[in-house]
């Protein structure tokens, strides 16, 4: 692999005409800087300078070779220079919405993660499965699962892949026994949580040919649904619920993933605001930011794919 200051010694040595004065400006010896020039002609396999007593002057292999490093040299230059300004203005308080399971048991982690990259910014961060008012509440992003009621709202693609699974505890199942089709749920408990002001207790399910509906019932029912999986985790029931929610459990083995061979309902994940105005950089950061933590868990998603 051909070395940065081995470029920037060869282009700066074309420019000035010499190995002695590229040394000095790069302020390395000139044993340094004869050894850099060999060791990239060794590498390139060519001859890029013909040399005499008094002076250097390019071969036509370095003469060639000259442009592709200075475009090397000037897109590493470019490629700093975007991180370095990426972090400029990301600062100040950024008002942040996000359901309570996701945001408490997923988003905390990352949060912590993200504000340490960029320790100027403040963070208010407002947990709750009822859909904020993005006009009227101290938020300026919300991040919510399915496409928002209000058509005027800008909805950006976070987790567009994100489905809802079936689990149950380990302890539960062992009690109860593993449902092994979709009417199997009738004889089981499940764990119900509010979507939308109303209980969620059709779930939807498709083999990838036809879809199956099932009308659940059990004997608990949350408007949070972090309290919902809680329960499962727990042993009280069946839960259907977002994988991005129960990607953690499942993988640490608190939950197990039921009928994996069929696909839940569909539960995109999208960043929200009013207006696109509201597109900030640190915005733009945060939602590349958990885009790309979100894809590391979609990469265990159990649905057929």
């Amino acid at each position: 692999m051909l070395r940065f200051d081995d470029l920037q010694l060869f282009v700066c040595t074309a420019e000035l005409g010499g190995l002695s004065a590229a040394a000095r400006r790069l302020d390395i010896s000139p044993a340094v800087a004869s050894a850099g020039l060999k060791r990239l002609e060794q590498q390139l396999q060519v001859r890029l300078f013909n040399r005499s007593t008094r002076s250097l002057r390019l071969t036509p292999e370095g003469e060639l070779f000259l442009g592709h490093a200075r475009l090397a040299l000037q897109s590493l230059d470019d490629g700093r220079q975007q991180l370095a300004g990426s972090k400029v203005g990301i600062r100040g308080p950024l008002q942040l919405s996000a359901p309570s399971d996701f945001g408490r048991n997923t988003l905390l982690p990352w949060l912590d993660e993200f504000q340490q990259a960029h320790p100027q910014l403040q963070l208010r961060l407002l947990l709750g499965d009822r859909v904020a008012d993005l006009f009227r509440d101290p938020v300026d992003i919300a991040l919510r699962y399915g496409a928002p009621e209000d058509s005027s709202l800008v909805a950006l693609p976070v987790a567009a892949l994100n489905r809802r699974v079936l689990c149950a505890a380990p302890q539960y199942l062992q009690r109860h026994g593993i449902p092994d089709c979709i009417p199997a749920l009738a004889e089981h408990n499940c764990l119900l949580y509010m979507l939308g002001g109303r209980v969620h207790d059709r779930w939807h399910f498709s083999d990838g040919r036809r879809e199956q509906s099932i009308c659940v019932k059990g004997d608990r029912v949350s408007d949070d649904a972090d309290a919902v999986r809680r329960w499962a985790v727990g042993g009280a029931g069946l839960v259907y619920k977002s994988w991005l929610d129960v990607a953690a459990d499942v993988r640490a083995g608190r939950l197990k993933v039921l009928l994996p061979e069929l696909r839940g309902e569909s539960a995109p994940l999208n960043l929200i605001c009013a207006h696109r105005a509201q597109l900030s950089k640190p915005v733009l950061l945060l939602r590349e930011f958990v885009q790309a933590r979100c894809a590391e868990l979609l990469a265990y998603a159990p649905w057929p794919h």
